[in-house]
């Protein structure tokens, strides 16, 4: 089991932009953890079907991620860190909302850069992981 360290405030709090914070401030994993580390998710149909907008991506990149966990048998509470690449700042607030559904509860370390593009033309987000599980 992982346990989160440093936890200036305990649960959500109030973020410098008046938004609820849905992260932790550090995340400690035992040793012997078994990891997974994904590449850079991005919202793209197994049929390389790109949908429009940051919501039906967020729900595909989401999607993905939680099968990729199914996969090495950990779960959505397993999470550690979470890398999230978005295109365009007026989609934070919309995936927010989609990553805060599969989140649930979980507080994994967080990081989202707005950057000025990814790989492929019409990608709005990459996620990347980090998990571990004991």
């Amino acid at each position: 089991m992982r346990a989160a360290l440093g936890q200036v405030h305990a649960g959500a709090r109030e973020s410098s932009a008046g938004a609820a914070r849905t992260y932790g401030d550090a995340v400690e994993v035992p040793a012997g953890a078994k990891w997974l580390v994904t590449s850079g998710t991005p919202g793209l149909s197994t049929e390389g079907a790109l949908p429009e907008g940051i919501a039906a991506q967020a729900e595909l990149a989401w999607s993905h991620i939680t099968t990729l966990l199914q996969r090495a048998g950990m779960t959505i509470a397993d999470l550690v860190k979470v890398t999230q690449y978005l295109t365009r700042e007026s989609d934070i607030a919309a995936h927010a909302q989609v990553r805060s559904r599969y989140l649930g509860g979980a507080r994994p370390a967080s990081l989202l850069l707005v950057v000025p593009a990814l790989v492929r033309p019409g990608f709005l987000l990459e996620i990347e992981i980090l998990a571990a599980k004991s």
